[in-house]
């Protein structure tokens, strides 16, 4: 008896991580058994972000929307967020990185794209999560990703789950899924300060290009910084040293 092909929503933030997670279920399920949307919450980088998104299911043939949470952002405070503060550069290091939480934004996406899977026939919700993001992002950790997929099974009639096929993967091994799966590195967006042309030193930036770095992949990138990953690397562990 041939098994029926569940349908996913895939939050597709436009970065790295969400867009491997694209290719790699269009290739397993097929473009007619995937769809796509980004969430508009007040970013500073999601108009960038999801300009590529966008690229990237065209490219792929998937169905792609965008969900306007603008009104929640003067409700939320993050320098991340429009009006915020200064974006940090260096390590994804807590005492860093803490400024960028946005509060809850991944509870907040996951309920949303919960209910707008089982409004559209899906039986999966993915997100791209990954083990890096687990020190400092409450709603990236595993333990809240399974409790929010209880959640969500309980809530809804088609029992709806999460899938978060990075969640125990560091940034370097979705490089080096990204590489298998031909994904188009020039069509995903990763630095937080939002500007057309990505930094290169913020610590989004320095996440993305030290994971092509360790997994020795060509990053075709053009960043404003122009240092070199492998100086930037080195001043940056030294300044999380002390």
């Amino acid at each position: 008896m041939e098994t029926k092909i569940e349908k996913h929503l895939i939050i597709l933030s436009g970065g790295m991580d969400s867009t491997v997670a694209l290719y790699k279920f269009v290739t397993d399920l097929g473009k007619d058994n995937v769809v796509a949307i980004s969430f508009d919450y007040g970013s500073k980088h999601n108009d960038q972000e999801h300009l590529m998104a966008k690229k990237s299911c065209e490219k792929l043939g998937v169905k792609w929307d965008r969900v306007d949470l603008n009104s929640l952002t003067k409700h939320l405070k993050s320098n991340l967020l429009k009006g915020g503060g200064d974006i940090p550069e260096g390590h994804y290091a807590e005492s860093n990185m803490k400024k960028t939480v946005v509060p809850f934004r991944n509870g907040i996406m996951l309920s949303i794209a919960c209910g707008i899977a089982e409004s559209n026939g899906c039986k999966k919700v993915v997100i791209g999560n990954h083990y890096g993001d687990h020190a400092i992002y409450p709603d990236c950790r595993g333990v809240f990703i399974d409790s929010m997929n209880e959640a969500m099974a309980y809530g809804t009639y088609e029992n709806i789950n999460i899938s978060s096929p990075f969640c125990k993967l560091t940034k370097t091994d979705i490089a080096q899924i990204g590489k298998i799966l031909k994904v188009n590195w020039e069509e995903t967006y990763s630095c937080y300060k939002g500007e057309e042309e990505q930094c290169g030193v913020c610590s989004t930036c320095f996440e993305r290009r030290e994971a092509f770095y360790l997994a020795k992949v060509t990053d075709p990138t053009t960043y404003k910084d122009k240092t070199p990953i492998e100086a930037l690397i080195k001043k940056y562990e030294k300044g999380k040293n002390g």
